[in-house]
């Protein structure tokens, strides 16, 4: 069998797998999630890129953002791209961003609508917070 020359996903990189799943919605969804990514990424230049849990549902799987454990998780939805914290109720969210999975005792989300403009600053605070988080438990506190 002769090796294809398209790269699968498994041989692309992360950084490229996310690319993309930005690009399957076509629509402004992608445009969202890219803007996201951007202040992901500016927010803490230490931070991995990963895609994570691909399944049959998901084949392209899910875009994860990591500093010393997992700082947060995008999803597309039909109305809405979500970033998930996993321990998003311990981070302190004075703006308020968090919109989703409030009754939750460890996650939150913030849910982003195609009209909302993306509080960038807010946002940088909760990934830093995340990324403070991750460090209290890699030094075991």
């Amino acid at each position: 069998m002769k090796a294809s020359t398209n790269p699968s996903m498994k041989e692309k990189s992360p950084s490229q797998q996310i690319d993309d799943i930005i690009k399957e919605p076509g629509d402004w969804r992608g445009k969202k999630l890219s803007q996201l990514r951007a202040v992901i990424k500016k927010a803490d230049p230490e931070l991995v890129e990963e895609v994570k849990w691909k399944k049959p549902s998901k084949p392209s799987g899910v875009p994860v953002w990591s500093h010393d454990g997992i700082l947060c998780i995008a999803d597309t939805l039909k109305n809405a791209v979500r970033l998930t914290f996993p321990k998003g109720a311990q981070i302190k969210d004075p703006k308020k961003l968090f919109n989703t999975r409030l009754e939750s005792k460890t996650v939150r989300a913030v849910d982003f609508y195609e009209d909302n403009t993306v509080d960038e600053a807010a946002l940088k605070a909760i990934i830093l917070g995340a990324v403070a988080l991750n460090g209290l438990k890699k030094r075991g506190r």
